[in-house]
């Protein structure tokens, strides 16, 4: 069985889950979200993509309902005994079958919790379950319990944390080494996602960002590669992955030598992060920090070159993103609590001059602040 954390702490986590159920009357919950299954029980797949929910009883119980690929997925990696199997049918009604799962936890006229905001349940069946439900047992939105206690990392996450953020580290160095004029961004990638791998990484939440040029004002994945100029700009946002957890970093590179414009840019960018990292502590909130990077950068008169968040919540996420919530937003209300991991990106992109910035990294919330978990230093590179 490949477990990666004890019974013991995952028995913890469930109980959790249950008396928080049993405060706000809840009978169960229904589980689409492959984040909540993984820490409740260790089930690690990507099958969530087709119907998938794992049924926790306020009284402990758990069923699974999958289709048949996953059976010994599930029996391999989680804790999960009653497994349930859908089949591919032209007709198939997972939905029903979900209906007669809770009737054999005697849920018919209960009050439910369900996590309606996730990737591993369309509109399309969330509109079935509904229909299939109605009548039967009442629907609470609950998207949100399981969140805000995976939020909080154990010791034994940190230790896969730190294990990430070592990765990081590694990935930024070989791509420091290979991001020289007509080097292949394909070649840089190749790379930075190799280091992970050796490291004993997993594939990350969402792909590498890479872009050069013009293309280094960009902060999402899209197709195509270049080979760098002999001036140039590379901007890269990547994350090292270890057993699901992220560390995320961002920089921006540059090729030659930077103009005084984008030298001036990553001053204010280093001087936001400082200010965003002074301002993450238990009490505050992530609405403060974000107000932090704001000020900064609106001081140096490049509010309208920054973004509406400067970073979020970092764990264990699955495909389609490594992005977890909270986020730091303004106004987010809240509060930074220890052992949170937190992920800060201040980005900085010119249109106007077509000159990009950027400069991320992953940090731990401790009793009275926050540490850097990344080793490599804040340093504007030029190759």
């Amino acid at each position: 069985m490949a477990l990666h954390f004890s019974r013991e702490e995952l028995a913890k986590r469930r109980k959790n889950v249950c008396s928080t159920m049993a405060e706000i009357g809840l009978k169960g919950i229904l589980i689409f979200r492959q984040e909540s299954m993984f820490y409740l029980t260790g089930y690690d797949t990507f099958g969530f993509c087709f119907f998938q929910c794992l049924f926790l009883n306020v009284n402990g119980a758990m069923t699974l309902l999958t289709r048949a690929p996953d059976l010994r997925q599930a029996r391999h990696t989680s804790v999960i005994e009653d497994i349930r199997i859908w089949t591919d049918t032209p007709d198939a009604k997972p939905a029903e079958e979900l209906k007669s799962i809770l009737a054999d936890h005697n849920c018919k006229g209960a009050q439910l919790g369900i996590e309606w905001d996730s990737y591993g349940l369309t509109a399309l069946e969330g509109m079935r379950i509904q229909q299939t439900m109605d009548g039967f047992c009442n629907l609470i939105n609950a998207s949100d319990l399981i969140d805000q206690l995976r939020v909080i990392k154990s010791d034994s996450e940190m230790v896969y944390v730190r294990r990430a953020a070592v990765l990081a580290d590694e990935s930024y160095d070989l791509a420091c080494e290979l991001a020289q004029k007509g080097a292949f961004e394909g070649d840089i990638l190749a790379a930075m996602q190799g280091a992970i791998f050796k490291g004993g990484g997993d594939y990350p939440g969402n792909e590498f960002i890479i872009g050069s040029g013009e293309n280094a004002l960009l902060c999402r994945y899209f197709t195509g590669r270049r080979s760098l100029n002999t001036h140039d700009q590379l901007t890269l946002e990547w994350a090292g992955a270890y057993r699901h957890y992220h560390a995320a970093m961002m920089r921006t590179l540059i090729i030659g030598k930077a103009p005084d414009r984008q030298k001036h840019m990553f001053n204010v960018c280093c001087d936001a992060l400082a200010a965003v990292q002074a301002a993450i502590k238990p009490g505050n909130t992530f609405g403060q920090a974000f107000d932090a990077h704001a000020q900064v950068i609106d001081a140096a008169d490049m509010q309208e070159h920054r973004l509406n968040a400067c970073g979020y919540s970092l764990g264990t996420t699955f495909s389609p993103i490594w992005m977890d919530r909270p986020m730091l937003y303004h106004g987010n209300t809240t509060e930074f609590q220890p052992n949170m991991v937190i992920f800060c990106h201040m980005i900085i992109f010119d249109s106007d001059t077509t000159l990009a910035m950027t400069l991320g990294e992953t940090i731990h919330v401790t009793q009275s602040g926050c540490d850097r978990l990344s080793s490599s230093p804040w340093e504007l590179v030029e190759n």
